[in-house]
């Protein structure tokens, strides 16, 4: 099974970011379909980040501003940003994920929204 490991600054409360309340949803969309997802917050859990060898080397290099670093199967898979779901999807291997068609009625029109 593939795993996906996520090292961020903080898991922080995506109320001044909506991107990391997206990523958010994603993770838990992904997990829901069966992908190993572990999110680790060097403000919370320094010491998983002292213990990866990996990522103490992509911190040494490239500073703490260089985070979000992703993992998978624990090797560097992506930096500096958040994945997408269709990210995710690929490295565990899931289905891609399709948009719903659009349906009248689904979003506000002609006069008739709230």
């Amino acid at each position: 099974m593939t795993t996906i490991q996520v090292f961020d600054l903080s898991l922080g409360a995506a109320e001044g970011d909506p991107a990391l309340g997206d990523f958010a949803s994603d993770v838990e969309w992904a997990k829901k379909q069966g992908a190993s997802i572990e999110r680790f917050s060097f403000a919370e859990q320094p010491v998983a980040f002292a213990q990866n060898a990996v990522v103490e080397d992509f911190i040494e290099r490239s500073g703490h501003d260089a985070l979000p670093l992703i993992l998978v199967n624990g090797e560097m898979a992506l930096s500096g940003r958040h994945p997408t779901r269709s990210e995710l999807a690929r490295w565990a291997g899931l289905e891609q994920p399709t948009l719903k068609p659009i349906r009248a009625g689904d979003c506000c029109s002609g006069g008739n929204c709230g």
